[in-house]
């Protein structure tokens, strides 16, 4: 059966899981790029982008496990890319280049509709305009029992937890103070929730948190 979850998810340690202002030169926000470094670090970061080496400790292994069993991606509009409004064409095609980390069907959520879009190593967009519901409904059925990674933004991943549809989050919370921007638990009462901390390891660069419904 299909979990739904939130993996490697950064936020700073005043509970900011993206900068203010984001841009296209800046697509984390101001500041939001450092609460990344415990992850473009590891060996599965480097290597999803060609890269060698990289470290093989405990922020390894969470970054390793975040990839495993996984059949499908949810994602909010602006964690495709910064367009907002009706789309003026397609030349948009995320921020990734041509081959994307993904490497299964990734569901945007959107108010304006827009074709799917294949690229390279197994990644398709499919832009969905009918809500989280209907978008869960079809990344469960193309992950075909393995699990659906919601992937952010802070708004998408509210919105599951508000309606009680994520199973487990991993969260990293990075040793950085941002300020401003968008916090990811704000409004959000993660007791009455169901949710408990079931496992948590302190690293230099980050303190690893899951959270279990």
């Amino acid at each position: 059966m299909s979990r739904v979850t939130v993996r490697a998810f950064s936020i700073s340690l005043d509970g900011f899981g993206a900068g203010a202002r984001q841009t296209l030169e800046d697509p984390m926000g101001v500041g939001g790029r450092a609460l990344h470094e415990w992850a473009v670090a590891t060996r599965t970061f480097r290597r999803m982008f060609g890269q060698e080496g990289g470290s093989t400790g405990a922020d390894e292994g969470f970054a390793a496990r975040s990839f495993e069993n996984l059949g499908a991606w949810i994602l909010g509009r602006n964690m495709f890319g910064p367009i907002r409004g009706p789309w003026p064409d397609e030349s948009w095609r995320g921020w990734w280049g041509p081959n994307p980390p993904y490497h299964v069907p990734v569901f945007v959520l959107t108010h304006h509709p827009r074709d799917s879009l294949t690229m390279e190593g197994g990644t398709t967009f499919h832009f969905v305009t009918d809500g989280i519901q209907a978008a869960l409904e079809r990344a469960k059925a193309a992950a075909n029992g393995r699990d659906v990674r919601i992937g952010g933004g802070i708004a998408t991943i509210q919105q599951f937890l508000g309606a009680r549809l994520i199973d487990e989050l991993h969260i990293a919370i990075s040793p950085v103070l941002l300020g401003a921007g968008e916090r990811l638990f704000a409004g959000l009462d993660m007791v009455e929730l169901g949710y408990r901390c079931v496992e948590h390891v302190a690293t230099d660069k980050a303190t690893h948190v899951i959270l279990r419904r």
